[in-house]
């Protein structure tokens, strides 16, 4: 891969993922924790809202979470000299096409290196996926060894994912640039209010552009201000009522600007959805009504009445503010007109993390936390938790007998009965009374689970999870799920779909049988604030609210810094119509304790 002193974060990302990658074609067991190093710190700066080159010249590197003294020595010297000589040794030899390949969805490390080797100059390095997609249409990929008809359709289907991809931004990502210019925008006096709009105020997944209101009597100064914007790399526009600019990892961000007496019109306007708007501008014209970001008219009269919230623009048609999050026409509308919106849950009412990874090593073969447990449960503390789950992966049954995978949990449960009597001994403590022995397991394609039942007795609750196999059919893949959360100790079913936002789709599975199983076993379902994840998905989500199925909150924490995701995971809930009392975190411990037992 190319290296140059002015790599975007995710150039250097894909740089982290490239030496990953080199790691597993050398010796993948005896590099296990630096490969695991590598991706996260590939994660990690991926979706830093700050360039990871502003932050080396201020001497911050050490605050992206991930990025520890090695890798860390690795950046300077790129940063320094345009390349970086461990990186260049590790990649010696490898052809650049298996690093472009490993961007689709199935395609790893080792078979990419095998498909370049195999076809050579058949995968040019100028067209490398485009070229592979041809020899698997040709039929070439199903004649070599290992492979077959189905990994050919597999890799068709991805390819095909790929391509249909758009420049999507993870929601935190977006979240975090929009605030900083919100922050810098509030530094001209002519700002009189400034919000976000579109998919970001609604909370989606993901989001394309920022979309930035404005309230302000003097338009052009707003404008010129938003255009200095430190960290802009280019002006695309800039009018009478709005600009364009484009920031680092090449997002847009779009400011518009009214008089404070419309603000509210135009709030509603572009927060949208499209969905949302053309409905709620049908319900208008059954009222004689048009309505437009300056206001809403009277058909066929003159005049313009003029908004300065939005709470005043429901107000007006008959309808209770609607919170943005629930704003994409399933039903919100008529909600509102008869006063039936439901109360959504917030972060504050929140008293629990159920699913955190520490550093305890279980001697998993997914990835560890870098966290300890004591700097979980102080971290539990500053947020006003009550308790948390401690959830490692499963240890590793390949690599483990049956016997030390049930000492490694019985040891684990020895550690987290010292902190528990540890935290009963400080009397004047706020927040964190108690932490819970869970584990994280694999529910195997079979179904089966790979803890034995005397592992299983070492826990207080199970999460399972699908972590591989994730193209099996649908009827497969329900009959798994089913199996994974039989087990009386298994209480929560984590990140559902397995998807990995803007890199891999859901599982496919049947939900009505799923969420029937979790109604008639007590099996709580999570929302995974892990802003990859954000899984459960929201529709899934109300749902499952209709449905009275219970869900839980867990930001799958590999570091105390991912605890603060809470937030994404509960914007989820909330656009699932989510209430608190849908959502077992929102219990005391006095509470929790009795739903476990």
């Amino acid at each position: 891969m190319r290296m140059h002193k002015a790599m975007t974060n995710l150039e250097i990302a894909e740089l982290l993922r490239a030496v990953a990658a080199a790691y597993q074609l050398q010796s993948e067991s005896k590099n296990r924790f630096r490969i695991i190093a590598y991706q996260r710190a590939a994660d990690s700066v991926e979706h830093s809202s700050s360039e990871l080159k502003d932050l080396w010249d201020e001497g911050k590197l050490n605050e992206i979470a991930g990025i520890g003294p090695s890798i860390s020595k690795h950046l300077d010297e790129l940063f320094k000299k345009g390349s970086s000589s461990h990186f260049s040794q590790v990649m010696k030899g490898l052809p650049p096409q298996m690093f472009e390949l490993m961007i689709i969805p199935g395609i790893g490390a080792k078979t990419a290196y095998k498909l370049v080797t195999e076809f050579g100059s058949k995968i040019s390095e100028k067209n490398p996926i485009g070229d592979l997609e041809e020899l698997a249409k040709e039929g070439k990929i199903s004649t070599i060894e290992n492979f077959g008809q189905e990994s050919e359709k597999d890799i068709l289907r991805s390819i095909a994912e790929v391509k249909g991809r758009s420049k999507r931004h993870l929601l935190p990502y977006a979240d975090r640039i929009a605030d900083e210019v919100i922050e810098w925008l509030k530094k001209e006096n002519e700002v009189l209010k400034a919000d976000p709009l579109g998919s970001l105020r609604r909370c989606a997944s993901t989001v394309g552009d920022v979309d930035i209101a404005v309230a302000t009597k003097n338009p052009q100064k707003v404008l010129n201000h938003f255009t200095k914007f430190p960290k802009a790399q280019r002006i695309l526009e800039k009018g009478g009522a709005t600009s364009s600019i484009v920031v680092p990892s090449d997002m847009q961000v779009d400011l518009m600007v009214q008089p404070q007496d419309r603000y509210g019109a135009l709030l509603q306007h572009f927060t949208g959805s499209k969905h949302h708007n053309i409905a709620l501008r049908e319900f208008a014209l059954k009222k004689n009504y048009s309505l437009s970001e300056y206001g809403i008219r009277k058909r066929g009269a003159k005049g313009l009445k003029k908004f300065a919230t939005e709470e005043s623009f429901y107000n007006f048609l008959g309808l209770d503010w609607i919170p943005p999050e629930l704003r994409e026409d399933t039903g919100e509308i008529k909600a509102a007109l008869n006063h039936q919106l439901p109360k959504l849950v917030e972060v504050r009412e929140i008293k629990a993390d159920l699913q955190i990874h520490s550093s305890f090593d279980v001697e998993t073969s997914h990835d560890l936390g870098e966290s300890s447990m004591e700097e979980i449960v102080n971290k539990a503390n500053s947020m006003g938790y009550e308790y948390v789950a401690f959830t490692e992966h499963n240890p590793s049954h390949s690599r483990h007998s049956e016997g030390q995978i049930v000492d490694i949990l019985r040891r684990k449960k020895e550690a987290i009965a010292k902190l528990n009597e540890s935290i009963k001994g400080v009397k004047s403590i706020k927040g964190a009374k108690r932490v819970y022995n869970s584990l994280e397991i694999d529910i195997l394609p079979s179904g089966k689970l790979p803890v034995t039942e005397k592992g299983l007795e070492t826990l207080d609750f199970a999460l399972v999870s699908i972590h591989s196999s994730f193209r099996l059919s649908k009827s497969q893949m329900t009959k798994r799920v089913i199996s994974g959360l039989m087990h009386p100790k298994v209480k929560i079913f984590a990140h559902p779909t397995a998807r990995k936002l803007t890199q891999r789709e859901g599982i496919d599975l049947d939900w009505e049988k799923i969420f029937d199983f979790c109604i008639k076993h007590d099996i709580w379902v999570e929302i995974n604030c892990d802003p990859m994840r954000l899984d459960l998905p929201d529709f899934l989500v109300k749902e499952a609210v209709g449905l009275g199925i219970k869900l839980t909150l867990g930001t799958d924490s590999h570091h105390v810094d991912h605890m603060d995701n809470m937030e994404f995971g509960v914007s989820v809930a909330r656009r699932g119509w989510a209430e608190k009392k849908d959502i077992i975190n929102t219990r005391s411990l006095e509470e929790f304790e009795k739903m476990i037992k």
